[in-house]
């Protein structure tokens, strides 16, 4: 457990506090070194107050996967369609879950990121879409970041194995286990009024503002962007990774989906250098150290999360004994996104360098 009442740090760390200040907009911030909580913050809103995470939710469904592949449910080198019939149509059939897992499955998008987005709050109509699918690159390549696609891709083959909705099993096999009461898959209609509305800036972004703010959205089954949650449960989240995996994974499994899959390879679908595993961004500086990264250029090639459109992200280092959630409500260019958070980041890796 995680003590919320002890909290203590240096002049860097307060550099980090500063910046989240200084950003405006609403945003929570809990950092955790050694198991001890030494930063939580929120700034225009409350500790509880619902954030939607963006792809910050894709580890919740990278984790249930292994979870359930420890357990012998299903294998990592299952093609989909063992599990999923209709999926192995139009050239799909090679398609594996670890390719899924390493976003390599040759399917970035099902017909196309705007597409994809108007229609992912609905689950048999995103699903569908999958099945009719072709894939842009051939299945095992290089990594094509599956934006939307991936939470279809493993959420679908679970829910027919399991014979679970994907919101109940992820509940049962994920959030329970931890104590995590406000992380959701969809909130429910109690909860709707803690949620924190996105703000956003440029055309683009304020249109996706709108599709995201809407009540349909935040309830709606979204394995890879639609987890809305606090800080303070993903820092619970990532602590248990961070010592170990339990009550979630065996440090075995663990292993396995914190292991390098690619390391800087250019993603043939965000056209960015990204280190990936099988289910988590890696950090350390990577091949291009001078790029803004959302768990900061010092961090470790250990460090485990993922970025959540540089509006959100949530991080652990090994190197460190660091675990870092940063959520906010600013959807801006990604330049100006991916600076703040490497800002914020190397204010808090300065404070606490590694052993």
């Amino acid at each position: 457990m995680l003590d919320w009442s002890a909290k203590s740090g240096g002049p860097a760390l307060d550099r980090a506090l500063r910046l989240v200040r200084e950003r405006g907009g609403a945003a929570q911030l809990v950092v955790v070194h050694d198991g001890q909580v030494v930063a939580d913050v929120a700034h225009g809103c409350a500790a509880d107050d619902l954030f939607w995470v963006f792809s910050t939710s894709k580890p919740f469904t990278a984790l249930l996967v292994h979870r359930l592949a420890e357990r012998g449910a299903l294998a990592l080198d299952d093609p989909l369609a063992r599990h999923w019939p209709a999926f192995g149509a139009h050239g799909k059939e090679a398609i594996t879950v670890r390719h899924v897992l390493q976003h390599r499955s040759g399917l970035p998008v099902a017909r196309g990121p705007v597409a994809d987005a108007l229609t992912m709050a609905d689950w048999e109509r995103s699903v569908r879409a999958v099945e009719r699918a072709r894939p842009r690159f051939p299945a095992g390549g290089g990594p094509a970041y599956q934006y939307l696609t991936y939470g279809f891709l493993l959420g679908e083959p679970l829910r027919r194995i399991t014979g679970t909705p994907i919101r109940e099993l992820m509940t049962e096999e994920i959030l329970a286990p931890l104590g995590l009461r406000d992380t959701y898959l969809g909130v429910p209609d109690a909860a709707l009024s803690r949620q924190v509305p996105l703000g956003a800036r440029g055309p683009a972004a304020r249109a996706t503002q709108a599709f995201v703010n809407r009540r349909e959205t935040r309830q709606a089954v979204i394995p890879a962007a639609g987890i809305s949650t606090t800080a303070r449960d993903l820092a619970v989240l990532y602590q248990a990774l961070l010592d170990g995996g339990a009550p979630l994974l065996s440090a075995q499994s663990l292993a396995a989906a914190t292991t390098p899959t690619s390391d800087g390879t250019v993603d043939a679908f965000i056209r960015l250098p990204i280190r990936w595993s099988q289910g988590f961004q890696l950090g350390g500086p990577g091949l291009d150290p001078d790029r803004p990264r959302p768990m900061g250029r010092t961090s470790s090639p250990q460090a485990f999360g993922h970025n959540g459109s540089n509006v959100c992200v949530a991080w652990a280092d090994p190197a460190r004994r660091l675990v870092v959630a940063y959520l906010t409500n600013r959807l801006e260019p990604r330049a100006a996104g991916a600076a703040a958070h490497n800002a914020v980041a190397e204010a808090i890796l300065a404070e606490f360098p590694a052993a």
